[in-house]
């Protein structure tokens, strides 16, 4: 079995926001990092890969500038067998719909039985990158997961919402988007990172693609950023005062109950 990660290099929102002057993200002035959701979507698949190392493996995919080898090496020495790097001038500028054409247009010159990305990206928020290459290679498409597994020729994940969720199945191939918050990552290990340092990157440009030139790069965007902000700070939320230990237990057990936690 055959499974394609995406991730992507983000800037490290935790050291603070940094803009240019036209109200846009200064990248090169912020640490980079694998974006949050991307890196448990990463820990998703290497579960899968751990039922059955023999038989399955993961290749990392991302695309950005040449420095993005790092969140692939970062993939390898997490436990991801390959690292595919889509790098090209012409790729630059992209929206999220250039975005997903141009990895859609990767995958179609791959293998692959399943393609798992994380929600969103904390640069952009939209949770439309995913959906979106599901689209363009018509599959079956299951959003907000925070549990996958796989049997046979069907993946089963479990769909969360705001107070339930659903138990969804697809056929492979599939995508599958999952939440930052379902897993938590595993570490690097020192092994791990040796051997991502010895293993070769191997790196895709225009040329590699299945992709029109009409749906790439800043001229195939059909929407730009006018403004980027920091997130919007939470509220304090609702505050209570029980009057025992006893009256707090059962006030959290019922909101956990309504949230369908438990």
């Amino acid at each position: 079995m055959k499974i394609v990660v995406c991730v992507k290099q983000v800037p490290d929102t935790m050291g603070g926001v940094k803009f240019k002057p036209d109200g846009t993200l200064d990248r090169q002035a912020m640490m980079s990092i694998m974006n949050p959701d991307d890196k448990s979507a990463l820990e998703a698949a290497l579960r899968i890969k751990d039922q059955d190392p023999e038989n399955v493996t993961v290749t990392a995919l991302t695309m950005g500038l040449p420095k993005a080898d790092a969140v692939l090496r970062e993939a390898m020495a997490m436990g991801a067998d390959a690292g595919l790097l889509i790098t090209d001038r012409v790729l630059g500028g992209a929206d999220t719909w250039a975005t997903s054409s141009t990895i859609a247009g990767a995958l179609k010159n791959m293998e692959y039985d399943l393609v798992i990305t994380g929600r969103q990206a904390i640069d952009g928020d939209t949770a439309q990158v995913g959906p979106e290459i599901a689209e363009h290679l018509g599959l079956p498409c299951i959003s907000y997961a925070s549990e996958i597994s796989v049997e046979g020729d069907t993946v089963t994940a479990k769909r969360q919402f705001d107070d339930r969720y659903h138990i969804e199945r697809a056929k492979l191939p599939a995508l599958v988007t999952v939440l930052g918050e379902a897993v938590t990552p595993r570490y690097m290990t020192p092994g791990g990172i040796f051997k991502a340092f010895d293993q070769q990157v191997t790196v895709w440009g225009r040329k590699d693609l299945n992709v029109d030139d009409s749906n790439i790069g800043l001229k195939g965007s059909p929407t730009m950023i006018a403004k980027a902000s920091d997130k919007v700070a939470k509220g304090k939320g609702v505050k209570v005062t029980p009057e025992s230990a006893e009256e707090a237990a059962d006030d959290i057990l019922n909101l956990l109950q309504d949230k369908h936690i438990i």
